[in-house]
């Protein structure tokens, strides 16, 4: 069992804590030529793939790097705008990296807020009375588990919460192995 993030929400819906917590994105660089045969916007003030799947790109990856220089957003780091970049046959050849965008701040705020909100709804439409809300929402690609904390606070941050995220991927799924 693999924990991909932890998220610690008070009652109020507010995102207390939060940690990323997962191997390295998959990322896939190819090198192209002029003109680029994928078609780029800016979604969200990140440089995205909007058309043309190809070699491990997705429609919705963003660009991660050109030439090795990290893009934070819609500039490289040295400041250029990266569809400005792209558009000149000057820069050309060029290798891009791409890879599915980190979360920012703002939308982990939104998730945790939204994710208590369809908790408090589950919890008020249950049939059973005195029902605790969601336990786990299950996908075909990952498992989101809400556990709630018996007095209302959590005393599990930083180095604590580390060493319980290692405790529980060496037990696995079903428990401790034998």
């Amino acid at each position: 069992m693999a924990i991909f993030s932890v998220y610690v929400v008070n009652k109020a819906g507010g995102l207390v804590y939060q940690l990323d917590h997962y191997a390295p994105r998959a990322e896939a660089e190819k090198t192209f030529g002029f003109p680029l045969d994928l078609a780029l916007k800016v979604h969200d003030e990140r440089v995205v793939v909007a058309f043309g799947q190809r070699d491990g790109i997705r429609v919705g990856h963003a660009v991660l790097a050109i030439n090795g220089a990290d893009v934070s957003g819609r500039f490289t780091a040295d400041g250029r705008d990266v569809l400005e970049l792209l558009s000149n046959p000057a820069h050309y050849p060029v290798s891009i990296r791409f890879g599915r965008p980190r979360l920012s701040s703002n939308e982990k705020l939104m998730l945790a807020s939204m994710f208590h909100s369809l908790f408090a709804i589950g919890s008020q439409l249950s049939p059973e009375p005195g029902s605790s809300g969601i336990e786990m929402l299950e996908t075909d690609t990952f498992k989101l588990h809400c556990f709630q904390t018996l007095t209302g606070r959590c005393e599990l941050f930083d180095q604590n919460l580390k060493l319980a995220l290692e405790v529980a991927e060496k037990a696995g799924p079903f428990g401790p192995g034998p």
